[in-house]
């Protein structure tokens, strides 16, 4: 893949960056596992609604870390040429995911331009996040009825994980900025975000509308995106980890303390409550790359899950976009089970209705698997490699013990 070589006004001199431990060759699979145990924790998020799954795991605070190390890895090179690949990469299973879920909203009579919360020119412009993710797309509360195919809030439920797509865009735009002021005054640069949370996330400034969602989302993650950047550049190691550790279990312990006086609709759900969201993920990432043992392959019991991991992580994009539409479609398949003859019985029903989140969750593995067969070489096509059905790195093994 070819890469641009024109100066970006936010290019570093490398004589002027602080040396860090050259990163080894290769994937870093212990990066690899947690992004794939944060994608199954948000799928049982979703499904599930449990709120203390926020704070066993925040998988959102650890997907920016993860990606923030990523993109300062990338930014050896040229600025252009990586935000220019980071924004072609997410844009082409953006398109795919919001042709259907467009089609299905125009042949369900939806019109944007009629939308009583997104009426008129309004509704229309807003459309062009379906194509570029700068800020929320229209869509409608309801749609069809309850007792339809889909349940009629099925569009809302769709749209959901979008929130995540346009955080990373605007953290890929403005990550050589960061990692330029990281460079030059780390410790400013990593704490700022929670300081911006506490400003904008407890309401003492308001910032209406949807720019107060991108804003707060950019402050609540920020912190988490930037030790992204400390890990890559080495700064955590110079940390002592004993230090390291207690200062970020004295953090966890006043996000559990602000949660417990700020719980919102879903009580302890920290996706409700910005500073305690910010803050016990920061912790929770400072903590994992402390520990982070740079594997190059899985060791023992884990090594079975390796070529899961790494179809997750291949397919990442594809399982966040399309799995809470794809566990809406999980409600009708099972809801045949109970017309099948040898199922009529009352004791069966309860058998199933007791079930029934357990038999969704179940179910919809499958279908992500036939989303990443069905569209997930998209995410190859827009990184420009060759499109592969089911890339979990068998063939490359063999190759390997050849």
């Amino acid at each position: 893949m070819t890469q641009e070589h024109t100066q970006s006004t936010y290019d570093i001199p490398r004589q002027q960056e602080p040396s860090a431990p050259p990163a080894p060759a290769g994937r870093d699979r212990y990066l690899d596992l947690l992004r794939s145990i944060a994608l199954v924790r948000v799928v049982a998020y979703h499904l599930f609604g449990w709120a203390w799954l926020t704070v066993l795991f925040p998988s959102m605070g650890v997907m920016f870390a993860l990606a923030g190390s990523l993109m300062a890895r990338s930014l050896n090179r040229p600025a252009w040429g990586v935000v220019r690949g980071r924004i072609r990469r997410l844009l082409p299973p953006l398109w795919a995911f919001g042709a259907v879920v467009l089609t299905l909203l125009f042949v369900g009579e939806w019109s944007p331009s009629r939308d009583p919360d997104h009426g008129g020119v309004q509704g229309l412009v807003e459309l062009i996040g379906y194509v570029v993710p700068i800020g929320a797309p229209p869509y409608p509360a309801h749609i069809g009825s309850p007792s339809g195919l889909l349940e009629d809030t099925w569009a809302e439920q769709a749209a959901g994980p979008l929130w995540y797509l346009r955080a990373y865009l605007w953290f890929v735009i403005t990550s050589p900025l960061l990692l330029w002021a990281f460079r030059r005054a780390p410790w400013p640069t990593l704490l700022a975000p929670l300081g911006l949370t506490a400003l904008v996330g407890t309401g003492l400034v308001a910032v209406p509308g949807e720019t107060g969602n991108a804003v707060g989302d950019f402050a609540v993650y920020g912190g988490c995106w930037v030790l992204g950047f400390a890990h890559h550049e080495g700064l955590l190691r110079q940390v002592p980890r004993y230090l390291a550790v207690s200062c970020s279990t004295l953090l966890m312990a006043f996000a559990l303390w602000w949660a417990a006086g700020h719980q919102g609709p879903n009580g302890w759900d920290l996706n409700d409550i910005p500073l305690a969201q910010a803050t016990w993920s920061f912790g929770f990432v400072v903590i994992l790359l402390q520990y982070s043992p740079s594997w190059r392959e899985l060791p023992g019991r884990l090594a079975g899950w390796d070529r899961l991991v790494t179809l997750s992580n291949n397919r990442a994009i594809t399982i966040y976009l399309w799995h809470n539409l794809l566990i809406m479609a999980t409600f009708p398949i099972l809801d045949l089970l109970y017309e099948l003859p040898f199922l009529q019985s009352a004791t069966v029903e309860a058998a199933l209705d007791s079930t029934y989140a357990l038999w969704t969750f179940v179910l919809v593995w499958p279908l992500i698997g036939l989303a990443i067969l069905g569209v997930g070489w998209i995410e190859d096509l827009a990184a420009r490699r060759k499109p592969r059905l089911w890339p979990n790195g068998a063939k490359k093994r063999a190759a390997r013990q050849r």
